[in-house]
């Protein structure tokens, strides 16, 4: 769709939404209804003598961290949204759960012809992309006391070009979890890990652009360099971190692209150790009882800075401008420190506001690995890291342990050379 194209059909959408005088219209996507069990004592509303009335749809994925819709996260929003409709009882909220792996995709499809939900949360993976391409309502000036009260890191991954899309609600990254009645050391290098592999050690490892950007730094490696052209290809240390992976994965550690294949077995106690981020430790902490939590391996290049994100509304721009104020309230509802007190205490959330606090260990060490992070870049360039990437660390480390890996160094080069082409036709 041209831009023009893509402008006439959200003001088309956009009119015949006023012209119904009805929310904007919304086309059922793959997914289940959240479930409504109901929890303990609900949130404060903070509206005052006014209550919201209307009818909101919103869109999460907290199904898909393992769970469904019995996961932490899962119960933890549900308690959340309890509390809003008891406050707010003249208000409607229709909560559907919709894979991570489409909520994006469906996202866009929807709002491009003037419908999906009033909003939705997910990390800001693609909070540039949408932004750019006109998804998304400008929030300059309607959620200043939501920034106020946040983090400098929740506030600046909400931005794109220096203008607000989002509504933040977490920070989230990755670090070591281990069973520490297994694994009564966990290792804090890249020599450390390989060793406790070789000696039988039960680890799992997430690849791919996401879970694999930890590993760059370890070696000494970058994506970008400061003017977006690709750095990967500069010097060793991004083939170096696929190359050591793939010997984590010769050595007998279950190394894949699957979150499944990685998550389910941890759950189960058939993996002692593996990578992965706060939105799971909720369920970590109920399944395994000497779940403990250590920062990403070190290599020969230095910590392994794992991708920071941030979690937030999105709020849909092809709604009309009544829906679009309601959904704004709301979202103030879901990330206030009420809300954000529930989702730390529930589903072991590190929160955006600077006010809510834990003393949960587990959580203090998210928040110190997410603080030593690399904060998720917004640049138009950096939206077209993933597939190139995505593609290198299939081809150097496949899932299917029967095929031979390719050569690491020319996997990167032919990611890098993707990524620049793809930038320059933007």
């Amino acid at each position: 769709m041209s831009k023009t194209q893509r402008l006439a059909a959200l003001v088309a959408g956009a009119v015949m939404v006023f012209g119904a005088c009805t929310p904007a219209a919304t086309t059922t996507p793959t997914g289940t209804p959240a479930a409504t069990d109901q929890m303990t004592e609900p949130p404060a509303s903070g509206t005052g003598p006014e209550t919201l009335s209307g009818h909101i749809t919103l869109w999460h994925s907290y199904g898909s961290s393992g769970g469904g819709a019995e996961s932490a996260e899962v119960t933890a929003l549900n308690q959340i949204l309890d509390g809003i409709r008891a406050a707010n009882p003249d208000l409607t909220i229709d909560a559907i759960n919709v894979p991570f792996s489409d909520i994006f995709t469906n996202f866009e499809t929807e709002s491009g012809t003037g419908g999906g939900p009033d909003m939705f949360i997910a990390p800001n993976d693609s909070l540039g992309n949408e932004a750019r391409g006109g998804y998304l309502l400008d929030l300059t000036g309607q959620i200043d006391d939501v920034l106020a009260a946040s983090s400098e890191v929740s506030v600046g991954g909400s931005k794109v070009d220096g203008v607000v899309y989002m509504v933040p609600e977490s920070l989230k990254a990755v670090a070591m979890y281990y069973d520490s009645a297994n694994v009564p050391t966990p290792p804090t290098t890249t020599d450390e890990l390989l060793t406790f592999v070789q000696g039988g050690g039960k680890a799992g490892v997430l690849t791919r652009a996401y879970f694999g950007w930890g590993w760059y730094s370890a070696f000494g490696g970058k994506i970008f360099n400061d003017d977006s052209s690709c750095a990967a290809d500069d010097n060793s240390g991004v083939a170096d971190a696929l190359a050591y992976v793939g010997s984590l994965n010769d050595a007998g550690a279950v190394v894949d692209s699957n979150y499944a294949n990685i998550n389910d077995p941890f759950i189960a106690g058939n993996l002692d150790l593996i990578f992965n981020g706060n939105w799971a430790l909720g369920d970590y902490r109920t399944a395994r009882a000497g779940l403990a939590v250590a920062p990403f391996v070190s290599g020969p290049g230095g910590p392994g800075r794992t991708m920071t994100g941030v979690d937030g509304w999105y709020i849909n721009a092809a709604i009309s401008a009544e829906q679009q104020t309601l959904a704004v309230a709301v979202a103030k509802l879901l990330v206030s420190a009420g809300s954000q007190q529930i989702m730390v205490d529930v589903a072991g959330h590190v929160p955006a506001n600077s006010s809510v606090t834990s003393s949960d260990a587990l959580v203090a060490s998210f928040t110190d690995a997410i603080y030593a992070g690399d904060p998720r870049p917004q640049s138009a360039a950096f939206g077209q890291y993933w597939g190139p990437f995505d593609q290198a660390w299939d081809t150097v480390v496949p899932d299917d342990d029967t095929a031979a890996g390719g050569d690491p160094t020319t996997a990167v080069a032919t990611a890098c050379s993707t990524m620049e082409a793809a930038i320059a036709a933007q």
